[in-house]
């Protein structure tokens, strides 16, 4: 079991950036992949960026590719969101996820959840 927290959203400016955290708790991160996902209002969860469990793989999907950027500190059991030029389409719930599947973008194969955090851009 793994617990995880996610923090660091907000309100922000088109064009600005954020950091959101991802805190873990049970079990060592260095465990798992981990993903990032986002829901905005009435659509479906969707697959933001995910990264290996040593940090060397990185995959985003192709709306964030060169303005979002996924890191992870093992040895503090954190996953990192750097979310630069940020675009109202950005607009929604951030939520991290873990699995042992591999470098997956499906949610249905991610056994863990964060809460979520609020991300919203204004135009």
């Amino acid at each position: 079991q793994v617990q995880l927290g996610e923090s660091g959203g907000g309100l922000v400016q088109a064009g600005g950036s954020l950091r959101l955290s991802c805190a873990a708790s049970g079990r060592t991160l260095s465990n798992f992949i981990m993903g990032w996902f986002r829901q905005a209002p009435g659509k479906e969860r969707e697959f933001v960026a995910v990264i290996s469990r040593n940090g060397g793989s990185t995959f985003y999907t192709d709306s964030v590719k060169g303005r979002f950027t996924i890191s992870r500190d093992n040895a503090n059991n954190t996953v990192y969101l750097q979310m630069n030029s940020l675009k109202p389409e950005d607009t929604a719930v951030y939520l991290c996820a873990a699995t042992r599947t591999g470098m997956v973008v499906t949610t249905t194969l991610y056994d863990y959840w964060g809460q979520g955090t609020q991300v919203t851009v204004s135009s």
